[in-house]
């Protein structure tokens, strides 16, 4: 569409791919989320592909710094050699270009989820996990590829997963001041 739209109008136009963001003040139907409602509540997580499922988890912070990097520098507006304009469009990937295992992501989380206060030490989290089949019009794997914004911005999303689970247990703990 950025291509399209660049092109019918000369306007420089900036499409941008988020991958499974994550973090503080999240979006509650996202999995991890969804797991620590669950896991509090006492109820069951479902783990799609029995955890044979690698997404590449994007903490928030690093996703607003790739948006404000690539919203103060537009498409330069170019001619080609025939005179004509070259849409000035471009698309980016906004992710960690790094996939974790589903199952090594469920144990950070829980792990976290312990460590800020909002699970008792002694949770029995085998007793919690039920590793199920794919979902329907799923995939195994995801990842951005993050090249063009490495070589426009001279910037890579790094946040480690542990790191940005950690300050989602600790705002979930105190966003919904879990005792």
């Amino acid at each position: 569409m950025a291509h399209a739209y660049s092109k019918l109008y000369n306007i420089p136009s900036t499409g941008l791919r988020f991958f499974t963001v994550y973090g503080p003040a999240g979006r509650p139907d996202m999995a991890y989320f969804g797991f620590t409602n669950k896991l509090l509540n006492g109820e069951t997580i479902k783990i799609f592909n029995y955890g044979n499922c690698k997404r590449d988890f994007t903490f928030i912070d690093d996703i607003v710094k790739g948006v404000k990097l690539v919203m103060f520098k537009a498409p330069e507006k170019k001619n080609g050699e025939d005179g004509l304009p070259i849409p000035p469009y471009k698309v980016y990937n906004i992710g960690n270009s790094n996939p974790e295992n589903l199952l090594d992501f469920v144990d950070i989380l829980q792990q976290e989820l312990v460590y800020a206060g909002v699970l008792p030490q002694d949770y029995d989290f085998e007793a919690h996990k039920q590793l199920v089949a794919m979902q329907p019009g799923d995939v195994p794997v995801t990842y951005a590829d993050t090249s063009a914004l490495e070589r426009d911005f001279e910037f890579k999303p790094s946040t480690p997963l542990r790191e940005g689970l950690r300050k989602f247990a600790e705002w979930y703990k105190d966003y919904y001041e879990v005792k």
